[in-house]
């Protein structure tokens, strides 16, 4: 992806400096876990609404977006969002049954897939049942060019609309973990990647993630504070702090995790 620089720090909803930067960086910050839901989801409904055609969002998991996921199926937002539309794809995914407690697509299904006229055609979930890792990534992979209509990404066509991101206390995102071989994929839009307990995951890797018009990463909590602020400050030791996103970069985030509760 291209290089660009970041704007300068001139409040809440803008991004401090950053030398090597690469997207224009806006950060929010909400009272609260309940708050950060509700502006999460009023931002991407406007977001949704402004769009012609399908809109294409990738999904994370966690606590964070699943309480976004939960406001976005209840009124108003249950009935308002352009569902029909709207295409759902996950940014990662452990190899797990989709009924698995761990598994991503499961709490996304009982957090808001359940709940709300979407589609079935429109929900895109990492296989993870009858086939390795590897195949299942390769199986994805194959899914997301195919709704791509093209085997390489262009900048000014990203694949997603809005990708979603949570950030971990390692400063992971999706399943790319610090010092995994992963980090250097340049090509392979999907991969099959272990996790520190050698779990089995499937995470798209920095070429899909990057190739989206809004990344946003939801983070909340005293336990994150330490490592967004690295995060904020670019330290590439980071795994989230190397993505690139062809489009701009928000960060949402409540209070405690920001460091002003």
């Amino acid at each position: 992806m291209t290089a660009r620089t970041r704007d300068p720090a001139t409040g809440i909803s803008a991004a401090e400096p950053e030398a090597a930067a690469v997207s224009d960086r806006k950060l929010r910050i909400f009272r609260d876990r309940g708050a950060l839901a509700e502006g999460a989801a009023e931002w991407l409904l406007g977001v949704a609404t402004e769009k012609a055609g399908a809109f294409t969002v990738a999904l994370s998991g966690g606590s964070t977006p699943r309480a976004l996921y939960e406001r976005l199926a209840a009124p108003p937002y249950q009935e308002a969002f352009p569902w029909a539309r709207t295409h759902l794809f996950w940014g990662d995914e452990r190899f797990v049954p989709h009924n698995d407690a761990q598994s991503n697509f499961r709490m996304a299904r009982e957090a808001l897939l359940s709940r709300v006229p979407i589609p079935a055609g429109n929900i895109h979930p990492v296989p993870t049942q009858g086939a390795s890792p590897e195949t299942a990534a390769a199986a994805y992979q194959h899914e997301l060019m195919d709704y791509y209509g093209a085997e390489a990404l262009a900048p000014e066509r990203p694949l997603f609309d809005v990708t979603l991101l949570g950030l971990g206390a390692d400063g992971h995102t999706a399943s790319l973990f610090p010092g995994a071989a992963v980090l250097g994929e340049q090509h392979s839009w999907v991969a099959a990647v272990a996790d520190a307990k050698n779990l089995a995951r499937i995470t798209l890797t920095y070429p899909a993630l990057e190739s989206s018009r809004l990344v946003v990463f939801l983070v909340t909590g005293k336990e994150k504070s330490a490592v967004f602020a690295r995060l904020r400050r670019g330290d590439r030791a980071l795994p989230a702090a190397l993505l690139h996103p062809v489009g701009n970069l928000w960060q949402f985030v409540d209070a405690e995790c920001a460091g002003i509760s």
